[in-house]
Formats: C-alpha cells, sequence, structure tokens
C-alpha cells in the first residue's frame, strides 16, 4: 500500500491526484487488476470526473454547497457538520481497473480529492491488487 500526501489550501477544495496514483501503479509492478484508492478521512472524499474543464469541477463543489450550507440547523457542535455531510456523499474510495500496469480511465476522466475542511494535510491510501 502506498500513501499520497495532499496539502489542501481552502476550506473546499479539489486535487487532482491522477497522477500520483498512476505512479503508485507503475511502481507497484502490477500489469493487471485493479486499484483501491481510499481517503482516510471523514470531512473529505474521493470521486471521478471531467478532467479537461476545471470548471466541472468547480460546478460540483458549488451544487454540493447549495445542497448542503456551510452554515445550517445541525446538531454536531464542532462547526463541520456539512463536510461531514458532503464527503458521504461523495464516498470515501475509488475502485478502478488496472490493464497493463496502467489505469482504464476515460479520454477525459481523473480522480479527484475533494476537501470539504480544508485547508488540512490530508493522505489518500493505494492499494494495487492483481488479477486472480
Amino acid at each position: 500500500m502506498h500513501t499520497v500526501e495532499i496539502a489542501t489550501h481552502s476550506h473546499t477544495q479539489v486535487v487532482d491526484i491522477t497522477r500520483q496514483v498512476e505512479d503508485t501503479i507503475t511502481h507497484s509492478g502490477v500489469s493487471d487488476g485493479v486499484a483501491v484508492i481510499c481517503s482516510a478521512h471523514t470531512t473529505a472524499g474521493l470521486t471521478v470526473n471531467e478532467n479537461a474543464d476545471p470548471d466541472v469541477m468547480a460546478d460540483v463543489l458549488a451544487t454540493l454547497e447549495r445542497l448542503i450550507p456551510r452554515r445550517g440547523p445541525y446538531a454536531h457542535a464542532e462547526g463541520n457538520s456539512d463536510a461531514h455531510v458532503k464527503a458521504s456523499l461523495v464516498g470515501l474510495s475509488v475502485t478502478l481497473p488496472v490493464q497493463n500496469g496502467g489505469l482504464v480511465l476515460g479520454t477525459w476522466q481523473g480522480i479527484y480529492f475533494c476537501e470539504f475542511d480544508g485547508p488540512r494535510r490530508r493522505r489518500v491510501f493505494v492499494q494495487v491488487l492483481p488479477a486472480g
């Protein structure tokens, strides 16, 4: 297993971690199998989405903010309930196929770490499992 270290700089932010995951797969030596990518945090998530136009992920963050506002009638006392809800909706992990030593992604797809309670130092775990 490999750890990807991420430093976020805003309260909400997306970070394209596709290259770091691809590097991990290359160094794993696994030709065919799956990569499991997992956030180690309850106020951050992972998603796969378009990486050609940054407006797509800006729209995702803006929509989540409209649906789950930062300030609301939340019971959690720490003041970051919105981040917990957003992370639950986005999800904490993605599992992607590995073929011929590389990620199987669509032409416009990238892997994004989604920060909902930053800025912080974060960790994402990548486990590459061989087929069979």
